[in-house]
């Protein structure tokens, strides 16, 4: 499982800056996939404890149904000029209760809630850089790669 420490430890001024995008503001968009494997938006808040990224579910609504199901997903942060961030990987459910107290933030809905961990596959940065868009990709033991387009 490729985890947020993996990343810090394989891109870290890219993961950094991903971060920082994700913690700029408290809400970001999760695409997950229905039955029918059209996508699904939904708004998510996200969190990074310990070695992962991990993000939250009111019990029961459908994007947690969704997760369970297919943990396929993807996380847009925030738009800002700053940059365009991403992450996509597989959604694995944190169950066991101890464990899953150790990932609350103290955030979540009353009484029981969904929480998942992030194995990340890929992580995006997208900005304008002298008039050039320039998209950073890290995939686990993979590296950084860059691409410009004018």
């Amino acid at each position: 499982m490729a985890t947020w420490e993996l990343f810090e430890k394989e891109a870290a001024e890219l993961a950094a800056t991903v971060r920082r995008r994700f913690e700029s503001e408290k809400t970001h968009v999760l695409a997950t996939l229905r039955k029918d494997g059209s996508p699904r938006v939904s708004g998510t808040e996200v969190d990074f404890p310990g070695p992962d990224l991990s993000f939250g579910s009111m019990l029961h609504a459908v994007k947690a149904l969704d997760l369970r199901r297919d943990g396929r997903c993807a996380i847009h942060a925030h738009p800002s000029a700053d940059g365009d961030a991403k992450v996509a990987g597989v959604a694995v459910e944190i169950t066991d209760p101890a464990e899953k107290r150790r990932y609350a933030t103290g955030d979540e809905p009353p009484g029981d809630f969904h929480s998942f961990r992030l194995d990340l596959r890929e992580a995006v940065l997208t900005a304008v850089e002298d008039e050039q868009l320039v998209i950073r990709v890290w995939r686990p033991g993979r590296g950084v790669r860059t691409i410009r387009r004018t």
